[in-house]
């Protein structure tokens, strides 16, 4: 089985990098190209939604991981159109080509979807209400 993980060199990315190894084929992307380590990986710009499903189509994974994301919480009240390509739009390439060949997707996102006030741990059902771009763009993701 091949798994393919988005964000390889983020400290997601490469935990799962490491602890997936047991399943299959992992192979990782990254925005540069390049892993952590100096090794070469494929190339995933998630400034550039639209490029992902080429790239999907070219590897055909069996399960895919996305652990990439813009992450610069308070840059992204500046920076609105990048975070939500990048946190929204590329996870809904992703989502989409996924859904049409029947493979298994798990994306990671924050807790940064939820206001706050909650007194116990939030689960995936819970209603959301972001306060800020950041979470907005990740809820949307």
């Amino acid at each position: 089985m091949t798994i393919l993980v988005f964000g390889g060199n983020g400290q997601v990315g490469q935990e799962l990098l490491r602890a997936l190894k047991p399943l299959g084929e992992v192979q990782a992307t990254t925005r540069s190209g390049v892993l952590p380590d100096g090794s070469a990986c494929e190339v995933a710009d998630f400034d550039q939604p639209a490029s992902l499903g080429a790239l999907l189509d070219r590897l055909q994974p069996a399960m895919v991981v996305n652990a990439a994301a813009y992450t610069a919480v308070d840059k992204a009240e500046q920076d609105v159109e990048a975070a939500f390509r990048a946190n929204a739009e590329a996870p809904g390439v992703i989502a989409r080509w996924c859904a049409q060949a029947g493979v298994p997707l798990v994306h990671y996102s924050t807790d940064y979807v939820f206001d706050g006030e909650g007194t116990a741990p939030y689960r995936e059902d819970e209603p959301t209400a972001p306060l800020g771009v950041y979470g907005t763009s990740k809820r949307d993701g």
